[in-house]
Parts: structure tokens; C-alpha cells; sequence
């Protein structure tokens, strides 16, 4: 889908392209939100991306007044493509759809430069309404996002963990024994288990599962875990 870009004065529709590397999912968004004035949402769709990539080169042609952005992405993901956005085409808001609510993905979305972040389970009101509200500057969250935002500014400051506890905890989401960790690091079982101790005081957690669980939310890890649950 395509249109051309918007000479001043020409309309009061909300001009948006559609991003998402899932064929049926960007279908669906487009039918959600119609795809033209007539629909009766007040907004454009003048074009579709399946790749980050793709949809700096939809902004730059069409000029929207807003990029509707998955996160996880071929090419150059959602972050990458939002900042991107930000920073060669500020006019262009960016509002992020996905099904990622994790506190790294949030953190990396909203750093990343997006006006809003909400989850595809959002209706087509609530879409709807984001949409306009962010062409008008104002910040979108979704409930389940903003709560979490709310929540990590509250918690305490945590001590990052050291280059050694994160080796540590690597192995861990390797699925390594102790002393399987041990060999692999060239330090003793006992000081595996003092590292693994400390660590799970840093993320305030109780087992090695969890452990690998809190660090991928916090963006320290990016895998999945394995491994025992005793230190």
C-alpha cells in the first residue's frame, strides 16, 4: 500500500506505516485500523514494511506522522529501527506493538527513542486512540507496561553484577554444574557457589532458574536457562 507525501494543509488524517515482519499480523492490523480515511478512525495507512530496514525507507519516502513498530524484527529490529526513526526523521512518531513485555524489552523501546509502547492484545479502540494521541506528542503505554514501569522506577537501585558472576551466570543458563562451571572458569566448586550466592543477593532471587529468568528480563542475559536450582 502506498500514497504520496502529504503536502501542508492536505487533510486531518493520521498518516502511519504498518511494521511487523508477520505477513498475517501486519494484515491484521491493517484491517483493524482500515485502510483509508473512510473507515471512520481518522487514519492514513500509506505504507506496509516487514523489516526494520524496510520502513526507514517508507518514513523517508512518505513522511508519517506515525511508524507502528514490532520488536522482534529480521534485518534491523525494533529498537534499532526506532532509533533510527528518532534520529533521522523526529517528525515521525514512534509507537511499538508487539507481544514483549519483559522489563528489557520496555527499557530498550522507551531508550530507544518511542513515544509509546503497547501490546497486541491492545483493542482497536485503544489502538485507535494511541495513534492519535501519539501524532499529538502525548506518550501511550499499555496498563500491563506502564505498571511495570512504575514498578521498576520504585525498586532500589540493584549493584550490577561483576564480570565474573555474569560468566557464572552464563554457565549457568548453559546448563552447567558447578563443577562443570568450575573447569570451564578455572576456579574452585566453593567459589562458584560464593559467586552464584552473591548473585542471587543482586537479583534478589532464591534459585538458578530464576536467577537466568530475572537477568534475561533485565537484559544481562539473552538466552535460556538450565541447570539445578541449588546454589
Amino acid at each position: 500500500m502506498t500514497g504520496e507525501r502529504r503536502a501542508e494543509g492536505s487533510g486531518t488524517a493520521v498518516r502511519i506505516i504498518v511494521v511487523d515482519d508477520h505477513t498475517v499480523m501486519r494484515a491484521g492490523v491493517v484491517a483493524l485500523l482500515g485502510s483509508g480515511t473512510g473507515a471512520g478512525t481518522g487514519i492514513e495507512i500509506v505504507g506496509e514494511a516487514g523489516d526494520g530496514r524496510a520502513a526507514l525507507a517508507l518514513v523517508e519516502r512518505y513522511d508519517p506522522d506515525v511508524a507502528l513498530v514490532d520488536l522482534r524484527m529480521p534485518v534491523l529490529d525494533g529498537v534499532a529501527t526506532t532509533a533510527g526513526i528518532v534520529a533521522r526523521f523526529p517528525r515521525t512518531r514512534v509507537l511499538i506493538l508487539t507481544t514483549y513485555d519483559t522489563d528489557a524489552d520496555i527499557g530498550r523501546g522507551v531508550e530507544a527513542g518511542a513515544i509509546g509502547y503497547l501490546l497486541k492484545d491492545t483493542t482497536r479502540e485503544q489502538l485507535v486512540d494511541a495513534v492519535h494521541a501519539a501524532a499529538r506528542g502525548e506518550t501511550v503505554l499499555a496498563p500491563r507496561v506502564a505498571e511495570r514501569l512504575v514498578a521498576r522506577m520504585r525498586q532500589p537501585a540493584q549493584a550490577p553484577l561483576t564480570a565474573r558472576e555474569t560468566d557464572v551466570l552464563n554457565a549457568v543458563a548453559d546448563g552447567l554444574t558447578n563443577a562443570e562451571i568450575g573447569r570451564r572458569l578455572v576456579i574452585s566448586e566453593a567459589t562458584v557457589k560464593t559467586h552464584l550466592l552473591r548473585l542471587f543477593a543482586k537479583l534478589d532471587v532464591n534459585d538458578r532458574t530464576r536467577a537466568v529468568v530475572v537477568a534475561m528480563e533485565r537484559g544481562v542475559l539473552r538466552r535460556a536457562s538450565g541447570g539445578k536450582d541449588s546454589p
